[in-house]
Order: C-alpha cells, then sequence, then structure tokens
C-alpha cells in the first residue's frame, strides 16, 4: 500500500469530538508504537473557525471574529480522511512532538505556538480552503 499519509498532508477527522474538522498530520506512525499498537498520526487542526468579517465591521470586532482555536491530538489511521491539499508546517513540527502529550504543560504550550503560526498563517491569506469550515 501507498504511504501517502505523511507530515504536512491535511485530512478530515470522522470520529470524536473534532469530527468534520480539518487538520494537518504533523507526524505520522505507520508501524504504531509499544503503547498504541495500531497505526496512528499526530494531528494539529483547528477546532473553532474564524467567522466572516465585513467591511463595516470595527478593528476590534474584526479581531475577535478572527480568532483561531487549534487543537492537537493523536488519531487512528481509521478515523482519518485525507484531502488533495497539502501544508507547510515548519514551526508547528518543532513545537507538536510525542512527548507534549505526556505532560499537560508541554501540551498547552504547544497549542500556543500551533495557534500563533495558524493565526500568522490566517492573517496572510495564505491557505484559505484550510480555515473555511467544512459545509455538509
Amino acid at each position: 500500500m501507498a504511504k501517502f499519509l505523511r507530515g504536512g498532508k491535511v485530512v478530515i477527522i470522522l470520529q470524536g469530538r473534532y469530527a468534520g474538522k480539518k487538520a494537518v498530520i504533523v507526524k505520522s506512525f505507520d508501524e504504531g508504537t509499544k503503547e498504541r499498537p495500531y497505526p496512528h498520526a499526530i494531528v494539529s487542526g483547528i477546532a473553532s473557525y474564524p467567522l466572516k468579517v465585513t467591511k463595516s465591521m470595527t478593528k476590534k470586532k474584526i479581531a475577535s471574529r478572527s480568532h483561531v482555536k487549534p487543537f492537537i491530538k493523536v488519531v487512528n489511521y481509521a478515523h482519518l480522511m485525507p484531502t488533495r491539499y497539502s501544508f507547510e508546517l515548519e514551526e508547528i513540527k518543532s513545537a507538536v512532538t510525542a512527548e507534549a502529550f505526556q505532560d499537560p504543560t508541554q501540551r498547552t504550550a504547544a497549542k500556543k505556538v500551533v495557534r500563533s503560526s495558524l493565526q500568522k498563517r490566517y492573517a496572510a491569506g495564505k491557505n484559505k480552503w484550510f480555515f473555511t469550515k467544512l459545509r455538509f
């Protein structure tokens, strides 16, 4: 089987709390690990998407509606649906590691790095498809 679930691939979460949300694979484990003996991936995605912004809104209102709330999670391959899109994630990859899931303070620190990275990317207007809510 071709290994197409690699780092940088945009996926849609199919099961659980973040079902229907877009995420990007940070690291994949095709053979599994000792504590998780199934193929899985560390993903980072958007828990709540930015809202629509119009010209008549104030700067304060625009800033609050442009907020991105991220999540990081370990997900089984069976619960991921790959898309044709990919994502460059240099700064995210360094922050989100397997060790970040051991300690809650490391997890929150990793989330902050992911949030700032996604905020910059959204403000720059890159990867617009990634920042829009799925309509189904």
